[in-house]
């Protein structure tokens, strides 16, 4: 990503104020990015962390919004987000109890890990997600059977 661009730095500037426990300015920040996008591109970046301040229901509809301005773009710096997009809806779907669609997105973000670096730490916190999300997938459905 460009660090130059208003949208990255905003959304850079909200997670360093996540890091610091000060969630009312991270939230404010993920805002000012979702107001200063320009293209779907941007709006892709911006929703998907404003995404993470909100209720289970907004969080889902944020991150529906992610995606569907990555389908939308045609920048191909997207791709890299699709593992992203993908984990943060499945996240969405357990949140809320849908772990069919949970399951789906999982999936669906395995599909696309191999668009991440092979040695990066975000990269890395990404696939243990999607694993994680998978692995508690399947134990709720062997304890829905037992």
């Amino acid at each position: 990503m460009d660090p130059d661009n208003p949208v990255v730095k905003l959304c850079v500037a909200g997670m360093q104020a996540e890091g610091e426990a000060r969630l009312d300015d991270a939230h404010q920040l993920f805002l000012q990015a979702w107001a200063a996008q320009q293209n779907d591109f941007e709006a892709c970046i911006a929703a998907h962390f404003l995404a993470r301040h909100q209720n289970p229901a907004e969080m889902l509809r944020w991150n529906q919004v992610a995606l569907q301005h990555a389908q939308a773009s045609d920048d191909a710096r997207v791709a890299n987000f699709y593992p992203s997009l993908y984990l943060n809806l499945g996240w969405s779907h357990e949140t809320i109890g849908n772990l069919a669609e949970a399951s789906h997105y999982y999936t669906q973000a395995t599909t696309k890990l191999n668009c991440l670096p092979t040695d990066d730490p975000y990269s890395d916190v990404v696939r243990r997600g999607v694993a994680a999300g998978q692995t508690r997938i399947a134990q709720a459905e062997q304890a829905q059977q037992a």
